[in-house]
């Protein structure tokens, strides 16, 4: 009588498809990345610099815009605490860009600090520093007294989705959402009470 031969069995070992490697991003395509987002930021510190220049020159004023929805951005601010203007929604906002470095930048703080607290309870204050560190963008916010929301544009995408040529910049966003005015250099008291008065009809 003869005894049937037991299956073949493999002694490899089957691993599970959960611990199958996963798929490594090559050298060269994380270069390219890398290309990329230095190009960006390179082009967008170029704007900034030709803006600043073209401020020097006494270009400043209003800058006509098309009425369009605000770019909506989420961001930790520089306390720490995280800010998303989406919750601003059915509120006027003023968006200003600036950086510590930006001497005209000074001279606005003061002001928008005052307007900031006028308006506390009617109108959202928002600052986007850019270019800019850490320290300095605090220490900076420490000498003049800002109270109000800033945060850092670390990769320049709300720069970007803002159309911002240089610093300090404002925009006005009214309580739909929509933009609908620029500014380009720093607002003076009177100046920001109109503008805020306006959004507030």
């Amino acid at each position: 009588m003869t005894v049937p031969a037991a299956p073949a069995t493999s002694t490899e070992p089957v691993s599970p498809a959960s611990s199958q490697p996963t798929p490594e991003v090559s050298p060269h395509s994380a270069r390219m990345v890398a290309l990329v987002v230095g190009v960006a930021m390179l082009s967008l510190l170029a704007l900034m610099i030709w803006g600043i220049g073209k401020r020097a020159e006494g270009t400043v004023g209003n800058v006509p815009v098309a009425s369009r929805p605000a770019p909506v951005f989420a961001f930790p601010l520089l306390d720490g605490k995280p800010f998303d203007l989406a919750a601003s929604k059915g509120k006027p906002v003023l968006v200003n860009f600036w950086a510590s470095w930006c001497i005209p930048c000074e001279d606005e703080a003061t002001v928008l600090e005052q307007g900031s607290r006028q308006y506390r309870d009617r109108v959202t204050f928002i600052g986007v520093n850019v270019q800019d560190t850490d320290a300095n963008a605090r220490d900076f916010l420490r000498r003049f007294g800002v109270t109000y929301p800033n945060g850092q544009d670390g990769t320049g995408a709300i720069a970007v989705d803002y159309g911002m040529s240089g610093v300090p910049e404002s925009y006005f966003v009214d309580r739909s959402g929509l933009l609908v005015r620029k500014w380009q250099g720093p607002l003076d008291a009177d100046r920001l009470r109109s503008y805020l008065d306006e959004l507030l009809r």
